[in-house]
């Protein structure tokens, strides 16, 4: 018998890296590249906010580097928190913003609850018209806002106008419509399983939300809860049409109107208000980052 002798030393092959692993090397360093970007673009406000509030009056009017603080300083800060004026601000918002935050959950949780899961005639068109109600700009909402309270005073004799507590009437036609929607995603995104086998067992709709979707949907509520407040939190336009005294003013609008007089800009306790103001939020922000983000992104998906 003849035997087939097999060369097994032939030429090796040599492994290369695929261009996928380029491209993903590619494209690791181009974000990298666009994210300091972004986050050089986005940070330089609060910083230069930061440098100019540990300066004094004298040393902001000097021509000197505004990017450098020669003589630091803690006078701005000390100023506003130990005056009435700012204080009162702060209180006035943070009141508003907390009422806000109640009123638009025991809102838009039932809403959000019925629209996704009481499926009824009308409600797919019902939900997407409580989300473009949101889309309203404010500036075309405030001057029938103002007409509409201005007639209730007229003829209740309630003073709404010029008072602080007329803004949780008003800022939950912000927040309401926007919270609807992200709730409806989530819930929308919980299985029909969960309110099925609840109805089942003899659990009424109210017992359904308040026992198992609630507890479930605890991101949606975070990312829902945190978008009211800020909402409340750092509105301008509406404070700035409805409040006027000194007393009823919330921080945003006690800022500018108490320390800009005629062309007087007081910059270095403008600059320390504005943090102290972003304070907040930013706290908020920073430990339930990850829940707002859960809850921004659970209507993507189903299931």
């Amino acid at each position: 018998m003849s035997t087939l002798a097999i060369d097994k030393a032939g030429p090796s092959r040599k492994v290369k890296l695929g261009s996928m692993s380029r491209d993903r090397t590619w494209a690791l360093r181009w974000s990298y590249f666009f994210l300091v970007l972004f986050a050089i673009f986005f940070l330089t406000p609060p910083v230069y906010m930061l440098i100019t509030s540990l300066k004094s009056s004298a040393e902001i009017s000097a021509a000197t580097n505004p990017w450098w603080v020669f003589h630091p300083t803690l006078a701005n800060y000390v100023e506003l928190l130990t005056s009435n004026q700012f204080l009162r601000f702060f209180w006035n918002s943070s009141i508003i913003s907390i009422v806000v935050v109640i009123v638009t959950m025991l809102i838009s949780i039932p809403a959000a609850f019925a629209l996704a899961r009481m499926k009824f005639w009308g409600s797919a068109t019902l939900a997407t018209g409580v989300f473009l109600t949101y889309l309203i700009p404010d500036s075309l909402l405030f001057i029938p806002l103002f007409k509409m309270l201005a007639v209730v005073q007229e003829f209740t004799g309630i003073p709404l106008l010029n008072r602080w507590y007329v803004l949780v009437f008003i800022y939950p036609t912000l927040t309401v419509p926007f919270c609807t929607w992200i709730m409806i995603g989530y819930f929308a995104s919980i299985p029909k399983e969960l309110d099925e086998a609840a109805l089942i067992d003899g659990a009424s709709w109210l017992q359904t939300l308040t026992r198992i979707f609630i507890p479930v949907a605890l991101p949606g509520l975070i990312a829902a809860t945190i978008f009211a407040f800020t909402v409340s939190w750092a509105q301008f336009l509406y404070p700035l049409v409805f409040t006027t005294s000194i007393d009823q003013l919330v921080l945003p609008v006690g800022i500018t109107t108490t320390l800009i007089k005629g062309d007087v800009f007081n910059w270095g306790q403008i600059m320390t208000g504005a943090l102290l103001g972003a304070a907040p939020p930013l706290v908020i922000y920073a430990f339930l980052m990850d829940y707002y983000i859960a809850g921004l992104t659970a209507g993507a998906t189903k299931g």
